[in-house]
């Protein structure tokens, strides 16, 4: 089994794609020739672009939702009772309109512009300091997807540009990567950051606001960071929403652009709509498994037996291609959750 070739192993995987009920695929033909250009040209020529609330956190744990970048300065008694009431009359309005998927994206714009810009004024006036984001992370239900942390440390052992491209609030956002997983040196992050007085106060935000439907019009796309990866032609793009899909509409000598997205909610209504649109749709799973089995046969040999994780055999769940530990036990190979 471990010395099957990289595509015969894609071919096992795709095999497995196809009887994940919760993964749908508008075309099989083109997906797998993506993945196995990918897988040809290695992870030299990968960049990695990926929003962050939703995507690369879990929308859901043991029935109970957890905390967006935003969710979390409004858990706990660490904000004022009256930023907690109306940022939830907000998300309550505003929400169901972004979420809807008869409602054209132009019509949403200026209602994201809206709730952002009144979510944001009333952080102002309620006294946040660093140190108190700090705790708010340490103490909310914020969860990256089983398999984030993974997928993080990997990328990072094989050089690969990561882009995490956030409508959330940056700030948080950072905390949350370092409490929960390692901020490590290949990662950029774009997203709305706070302004802080001498006293380490919030006072504002830096900048044009970051919503989810103006990731392709963001400062990112000007500057230097997708000219700069040019040689990185290949992209594995992930998002959980439409306006995700302009992440790297800023990237250039792009050759294969895999997209994958996580539909959290409204699944009957907006299966359709998301299926036109990406290549890879995951409903209503809090893994990273299948990202995890497309990135992984691209890594370089010899990095493989980082972290114990040196091969891969096809009968794990959800498209994964479970991880093999080798314990040498009278000979066996052995599996460790």
């Amino acid at each position: 089994m471990f010395n099957i070739e990289k595509m015969d192993i894609v071919k096992i995987m795709f095999e497995e794609l196809r009887n994940q009920k919760h993964v749908h695929i508008r075309d099989w033909d083109f997906v797998k020739s993506t993945i196995e250009n990918m897988v040809k040209d290695g992870p030299d020529k990968l960049q990695v672009v990926a929003d962050f609330d939703r995507t690369l956190t879990k929308y859901m744990n043991n029935g109970t939702i957890c905390a967006t970048c935003h969710k979390v300065l409004e858990e706990g008694d660490h904000l004022p009772e009256f930023f907690r009431t109306k940022t939830k009359e907000l998300r309550d309005t505003y929400f169901p309109l972004e979420m809807n998927p008869d409602l054209p994206v132009s019509e949403k714009i200026p209602l994201m512009i809206e709730w952002w810009t009144k979510a944001h004024e009333l952080l102002v006036h309620c006294g946040l300091t660093k140190q108190s984001i700090r705790k708010m992370v340490e103490t909310s239900s914020v969860m990256l997807r089983d398999g984030t942390v993974w997928l993080f440390d990997h990328l990072h052992a094989n050089d690969i540009p990561t882009l995490i491209f956030s409508a959330g609030i940056g700030d948080v956002l950072e905390e949350v990567i370092r409490f929960k997983a390692t901020h490590h040196s290949n990662m950029k992050v774009v997203s709305n950051y706070m302004a802080f007085d001498e006293c380490d106060r919030m006072v504002g935000f830096q900048g044009e606001m970051i919503h989810v439907y103006n990731k392709n019009e963001n400062a990112v796309h000007e500057s230097n960071y997708f000219t700069s990866l040019e040689n990185r032609s290949n992209i594995l793009l992930l998002g959980d929403g439409i306006g995700d899909l302009h992440m790297a509409d800023g990237a250039t000598n792009v050759k294969n652009k895999l997209t994958i997205g996580f539909l959290n909610v409204k699944i009957e209504e907006s299966l359709e709509l998301y299926m036109s649109k990406y290549d890879i749709v995951i409903c209503s799973d809090e893994t990273m498994d299948v990202q995890k089995a497309s990135y992984y046969h691209g890594l370089k040999p010899d990095l493989k037996a980082i972290q114990g994780v040196p091969h891969y055999s096809p009968y794990g769940t959800c498209g994964e291609l479970r991880m093999y530990h080798k314990h040498h036990v009278g000979g066996q190979a052995k599996l460790r959750d």
